[in-house]
C-alpha cells in the first residue's frame, strides 16, 4: 500500500508542479522553467517507483514497458517545453 501511496502522489507532483509553474509563468520565464524542471524529477521519481513495483513483482512486465515509456514521453515533453522557454 505504501507504495501505491507513493506512485500516487509522484505522479499527482508531475501535473501539480506544471500547474503552478504556468500559473507564475506571467511573473518570470524561469520560475515557470523551474517548476518544469521540477516537474521532471517527479516523473524520475515515478519511475524509480515502477522500477521497484516490477522488481517486487508487483506488476507485470508488459504494464511496467507501457508506463516507463509513457513517463519517458512526458520527460521528452517537458524538458522541449522548458527548452522552449
Amino acid at each position: 500500500f505504501s507504495l501505491a501511496n507513493q506512485l500516487r502522489r509522484s505522479s499527482k507532483s508531475v501535473c501539480a508542479n506544471i500547474a503552478e509553474g504556468f500559473a507564475k509563468q506571467n511573473y518570470s520565464a524561469a520560475e515557470f522553467a523551474r517548476f518544469l524542471a521540477i516537474a521532471e524529477g517527479s516523473v524520475i521519481e515515478v519511475q524509480v517507483w515502477l522500477q521497484y513495483a516490477y522488481d517486487l513483482e508487483y506488476i507485470q512486465r508488459d504494464q511496467f514497458l507501457q508506463w516507463e515509456d509513457d513517463c519517458t514521453a512526458i520527460k521528452s515533453m517537458l524538458y522541449k517545453l522548458r527548452m522552449s522557454l
